[in-house]
């Protein structure tokens, strides 16, 4: 009787301890701006495969919970680097007559679940620590959605999470093949949101929120971005690195470049700030290309150099220095292709209008350019004299001409 008194104390016991358990776990959410967040969101509404890096309790795991029951997807956990490749490949499964009808590779019942199911979010954990076979064998999972025989449905969204090799428990290198299929975002702690979640409210995920009259501009601005930079770069468009290491992130390459084209469609048709857009399309193409891209959209809408050459008095040049600078450069060098006295006057004028209405300092390497652009029979005209204070380009324009001089005396 003391024995079945003190078992049922004890389950006493362990039942207020689960009922603190419960209370601590009773948390709630709140809109809260979050860039790595709405990154991440963004991507799985773009359906494109997401890799999360972080070191180890940073809250990668966690934070896939609360997408997926934010999105109210089922959530399918698979820890990549204690599975066989035959997981992800299928398994061989022998028939009646194999002779005439092969033999088909059956899904694991984590696939199955989730084709039964025709939507869902699978997480693929502890990608970092995977083999070399079991990645090899994922590739034509997290592209195609393949499982042996069976094909996935739409309706179901694929992220994977990583620990650096330094941090990883006998990590390796992500193969080069697998990580140019993912998005890749850096996953960091913010101390606000931590506090704030231990305190009870954790940020809200929510899909972003897709303008339908903006998505005709979305799709051919994402167009004119992304091929614009291909066609004026063209050794962006597939470059392997060197470094082993590196080739486990992002790099650039079609398939790389078209999962840039589409998540910058995606920020254009929701209106994300240029932070995500960064994170986002760094995270597809590498930082170098990535940041190309971005200055390039800038330039986009950044008026003609022609335009600008052919009534300077009207001209409206950009307030944000970096867009300025770009447009004076452009300027110039259109002048260096079509060298014209007319054009050249002109652009000085721009020079004066930029130096009237923005930083001086902005004027000195065009003026200096345009300077050296001089032909001999040129004279400098009287609006130079207003950027004297700036550089000084008189002299300059004269030795230019002086140079050009006895470079053709030389060449008679």
């Amino acid at each position: 009787m003391l024995e079945f008194s003190s078992r049922t104390a004890h389950a006493g016991d362990l039942e207020v301890a689960a009922d603190l358990i419960a209370m601590l776990g009773d948390t709630t959410t709140e809109p809260r701006a979050d860039p790595q967040l709405e990154a991440l969101t963004l991507a799985v509404a773009a359906d494109l495969p997401v890799l999360l890096w972080g070191e180890p309790g940073i809250g990668k795991t966690a934070a896939l919970q609360q997408l997926a029951d934010a999105l109210d997807l089922p959530l399918t956990t698979v820890i990549a680097s204690v599975h066989e490749p035959s997981d992800f490949s299928g398994l061989p499964v022998v028939g009646d007559d194999p002779a005439t009808q092969g033999v088909p590779m059956a899904p694991p019942d984590w696939a199955v679940r989730l084709a039964a199911a025709g939507r869902g979010l699978l997480f693929l954990d502890e990608l970092s620590t995977a083999p070399p076979a079991v990645q090899a064998a994922l590739l034509r999972l997290v592209l195609e959605r393949r499982v042996g025989a069976l094909r996935l449905p739409p309706g179901v969204r694929i992220v994977a999470a990583a620990n650096p090799r330094s941090s990883a428990a006998d990590g390796w290198e992500l193969s080069a093949p697998l990580a140019n299929r993912f998005v890749h975002l850096w996953w960091a702690h913010d101390h606000d949101v931590v506090v704030r979640g231990l305190g009870g409210t954790w940020p809200r995920a929510t899909l972003p929120r897709l303008d339908p009259e903006l998505l005709p501009q979305a799709v051919t601005f994402a167009r004119r971005a992304v091929c614009g930079l291909l066609a004026a770069r063209p050794t962006l468009v597939h470059r392997l690195p060197s470094e082993e290491t590196r080739r486990g992130g992002p790099w650039p390459s079609p398939r790389s470049w078209e999962m840039a084209l589409r998540l910058t469609a995606f920020a254009t048709a929701a209106n994300t700030s240029r932070e995500v857009l960064s994170t986002l399309v760094r995270g597809t193409v590498g930082d170098g290309p990535g940041l190309e891209l971005l200055a390039w959209t800038d330039r986009m809408d950044l008026p003609d150099p022609e335009t600008l050459l052919a009534d300077p008095a009207a001209a409206f040049l950009p307030e944000r220095g970096d867009l300025r600078q770009a447009v004076l450069d452009g300027v110039v060098e259109a002048v260096r292709r079509r060298p014209e006295r007319a054009r050249w006057e002109a652009a000085w004028a721009l020079l004066v209008r930029a130096l009237e209405t923005g930083a001086p300092d902005l004027v000195v390497v065009p003026a200096s350019t345009l300077a050296a652009l001089r032909h001999a029979d040129w004279e400098v005209p009287a609006s130079i004299e207003r950027l004297a204070g700036v550089v000084s380009l008189g002299g300059q324009a004269d030795r230019a001409a002086a140079r050009i001089t006895a470079v053709a005396g030389r060449g008679r």
